[in-house]
């Protein structure tokens, strides 16, 4: 106890010199207006500042949960366009389709866990696998597009072969508003080619079908494994040759897939039944 004493005698100066200080800036905010009003803006600013970096630091705590809601309301609004796209009739068309058929898509939620894109061809690494209802064949989507499709699985994990694999086909249509006035269908198969992770090539389109640059490229009804409509990419080039019967087109990605996160595993609950009618009638 007399040590305490001993040391707040030692200090009393110091503390007799804040104290002084304090009234000093408590006089001079009393008596000088301008004064006031900067002190009062600064600690306003102060005070703003702090609570903003406080929200931040609170949002990006809850940036997960965030993300896993939005990955799971993506995935209901996926279910429910693929339905539209599957009712929407041709205008020459004389059927529509049943509920059934418009439902036939099933989309289940994964995490990429393992990715590579600079090889001639590549994977993805999955975390679900046959126990949470996956198995290979099925289509895999992402937030901006195609991404590939389920080549095997275990227990807990799958590996998919992405778009940018030399070996992966995907049946594509190029829709723009000549092609629909004119009542036409620009079909085609997209390919990538080894070269950059951004781009593809689309193939087997007629030369004198109208496309050109800008142009959307998304999956085609004649489609067993990818719900129509999904969003491959825009046309970046097109080239047509003499004397040759399709375009040369080139097509910029939606999916970027250095930056993948989530997907969407798509299972066609029809074509087991799609199939065995093929086969059977060969």
């Amino acid at each position: 106890m007399s040590q305490l004493i001993g040391l707040l005698n030692r200090a009393k100066y110091f503390f007799l010199f804040i104290l002084l200080e304090l009234l000093s800036f408590a006089l001079i905010r009393k008596n000088n207006l301008k004064w006031d009003v900067t002190m009062f803006n600064s600690t306003n600013a102060l005070t703003g500042k702090a609570m903003a970096a406080t929200q931040g630091a609170k949002e990006y705590l809850n940036l997960k949960d965030k993300n896993a809601t939005l990955v799971n309301e993506n995935k209901a609004i996926l279910a429910r366009v693929s339905v539209l796209e599957a009712e929407k009739a041709r205008p020459d068309a004389f059927y529509k389709t049943d509920s059934l058929f418009s439902n036939r898509f099933d989309f289940k939620v994964a995490k990429v866990i393992n990715s590579t894109t600079a090889l001639a061809n590549n994977y993805i690494t999955i975390n679900k696998g046959s126990e949470d209802g996956i198995s290979s064949g099925m289509a895999v989507i992402g937030p901006q597009g195609v991404v590939g499709q389920v080549m095997s699985c275990s227990p807990h994990f799958s590996r998919i072969f992405s778009v940018l694999h030399m070996q992966f086909r995907i049946s594509s249509e190029v829709v723009n508003a000549g092609l629909r006035k004119g009542n036409q269908y620009a079909l085609g198969l997209s390919l990538w080619d080894g070269i950059s992770s951004r781009r593809v090539n689309l193939g087997t389109i007629d030369r004198f079908k109208p496309v050109a640059v800008s142009d959307s490229v998304i999956t085609s009804a004649q489609n067993l494994v990818f719900p129509p409509g999904v969003l491959i990419g825009r046309i970046s080039k097109v080239e047509t040759p003499p004397n040759t019967a399709f375009h040369q087109i080139e097509v910029e990605l939606a999916t970027d897939f250095r930056g993948l996160t989530y997907v969407y595993v798509v299972d066609n609950r029809m074509k087991e039944e799609q199939l065995k009618l093929e086969t059977d009638n060969e």
